[in-house]
């Protein structure tokens, strides 16, 4: 049995392009006062780069450099090998807890998904949406069964149905049962009640780690 491929297309996709530019652009003029404060915290807390850009897979499997806040120490991919015992996440997923690599800053970033405002570069650069499911990392897609590489069908966002769904606490079936959802049922309102519920689940941190 074939199961139709969950895709945005026609005149939807472009509805999803101009509101991705459209918020996106007004989100970097609200926001540049605390994108600027964040940079200069990170560097007075913590020597290494301002901002962390980690290879990606987006859309259709093309790759691109994700843009965050670096909210942890420089060199905590070469870390994340030792800390395999206390991997707490589902799948291909990499979660702890209390992360002994993220840096003082770096908590608070976190809890508030500050470090993840950045990747409004990546929306105005085409590579990624506002809302979308997460961008996974190639270690991750290498993992995925034939049915949640359907999750490539659209670009990654910074924002998700399940990340207001649960967000870290999620094991990552559901996860990308709900991406898949999103994919098959997609409006505008839809993302603007995803973004809605986006700015409550930063406010409450549940989930966030």
């Amino acid at each position: 049995i074939r199961l139709r491929e969950k895709k945005i297309r026609g005149y939807r996709r472009l509805l999803k392009w101009l509101e991705d530019y459209a918020l996106a652009s007004a989100a970097l003029l609200v926001a540049w006062p605390l994108l600027l404060i964040t940079a200069i915290a990170i560097k007075l807390d913590s020597p290494g780069s301002v901002f962390f850009r980690q290879e990606r897979v987006g859309k259709d499997g093309r790759m691109f450099k994700c843009l965050k806040f670096r909210s942890m120490v420089e060199n905590a991919e070469e870390l994340q090998e030792q800390l395999a015992s206390m991997n707490q996440a589902e799948g291909p997923l990499f979660k702890i807890t209390d992360d002994p690599r993220v840096t003082r800053v770096g908590r608070w970033i976190r809890k508030f998904s500050i470090d993840e405002l950045p990747q409004i570069f990546n929306v105005l650069a085409g590579h990624m949406s506002l809302v979308g499911p997460r961008p996974p990392i190639p270690k991750e897609v290498e993992q995925y069964k034939q049915w949640q590489t359907q999750r490539l069908n659209v670009k990654p966002g910074i924002t998700g149905l399940w990340q207001v769904s649960g967000r870290s606490d999620l094991p990552f079936d559901e996860m990308v049962k709900l991406d898949l959802y999103y994919i098959e049922t997609w409006s505008l309102w839809q993302d603007f009640k995803i973004i809605l519920r986006t700015f409550l689940a930063i406010f409450s941190s549940n989930g966030a780690y």
